[in-house]
């Protein structure tokens, strides 16, 4: 009954981890007293997170061992996943403790879960942006992160982590494309910036295009008035036009600039009637071009408004149609 003694740490490494019996015992130990003892749960918490501390203490099976249980405790939930500060230790870092430790922990963790539910349980602390400290600062990128972790097996967190840094990337872009904007910064400026961005995030042109629509919409109060914001919006999007035809330069990017503009005309009733006169606008800029727009109009749209938008890009697409034939016979005529 040592944990109903308040165990300390230095008891926990003289008993815990001299003995070991398998870890689904000390787990079954452990659930059953804080179950009936729910006052233990906190110093519990708090001992295990000054246990971790104090790593370098422990011979390799050990702490090999202790990973096992905190991951399994961290699975059912009798830890919290706030334990995982403790890795952060400049020591246990530096000499890579805290990596080869939390291999070991999420192998147990991810096994007896999966990744979604530990994800979310790192996500609730705010720890699911952090995982990259458990390497020095000169090791912390997402390259170093993710071969480190393939080659000890675990791929899905790998996965995880390549994933939240995108998202945290693309975040980040649209939020400096916005400030850009509100400063009025040259569009040589911004393409060169996003373009950067691109490169050093992998970040795919559709995916950029998608992040340009967002912000270019984002930068204006629109009018309430139906017949109003449709003339508000053509005079702004023709002032962005050359920043969004930097990056359609491909069919998928055209495309997705489509959907985006049909699910924000839908999504911003005042809009619905605006749909075909922005899409013309683009094709006038050289924004989008006429296969995309076909596509778009045959088989590529989504649900949202489908009737009201092809009602409205009918003519257009008929006209579309007509002036690819008379290019197509003009053609065939030369020859």
């Amino acid at each position: 009954m040592l944990l109903e003694q308040n165990l300390t740490t230095a008891d926990m490494q003289k008993h815990s981890l001299t003995y070991w019996w398998p870890v689904g015992c000390w787990v079954s130990v452990f659930n059953k007293l804080i179950r009936r003892y729910k006052y233990l749960e906190k110093g519990f918490e708090d001992e295990v997170k000054k246990l971790l501390l104090f790593l370098k203490g422990f011979s390799e099976s050990e702490r090999n061992k202790l990973a096992m249980l905190t991951g399994v405790l961290l699975a059912n939930g009798t830890l919290n996943a706030s334990i995982l500060n403790s890795l952060y230790n400049e020591n246990l870092v530096k000499e890579g403790v805290s990596a080869a430790f939390a291999v070991k922990l999420f192998k147990s963790w991810i096994n007896e879960k999966d990744i979604n539910a530990v994800a979310a349980s790192l996500r609730k602390v705010s720890m699911d942006n952090r995982l990259m400290e458990l390497f020095p600062a000169n090791k912390q990128s997402v390259e170093h992160f993710t071969k480190y972790f393939t080659e000890a097996g675990l791929k899905e967190l790998s996965e995880y982590v390549r994933n939240q840094q995108t998202i945290g990337a693309r975040k980040e872009l649209q939020k400096e494309l916005q400030e850009q904007m509100s400063r009025g910064d040259p569009f040589k400026d911004i393409i060169l910036y996003v373009k950067e961005e691109m490169k050093k995030n992998n970040i795919p042109e559709p995916v950029v295009i998608g992040i340009i629509w967002s912000s270019v919409m984002s930068t204006v109060e629109w009018n309430k008035k139906e017949e109003l914001v449709a003339e508000q919006a053509i005079k702004h999007l023709k002032q962005y036009s050359p920043l969004l035809a930097a990056f359609t330069t491909q069919g998928q990017s055209e495309l997705t600039l489509l959907l985006k503009i049909q699910e924000y005309c839908y999504d911003n009733i005042h809009f619905m009637k605006a749909f075909q006169k922005i899409v013309v606008l683009f094709y006038k800029a050289e924004v989008l071009s006429e296969e995309p727009i076909l596509k778009w109009y045959k088989d590529a749209h989504v649900a949202k408004g489908k009737s009201v938008f092809l009602e409205q890009m009918k003519k257009f697409v008929e006209w579309l149609k007509n002036a690819e034939e008379e290019s197509e016979s003009e053609a065939e005529e030369g020859d």
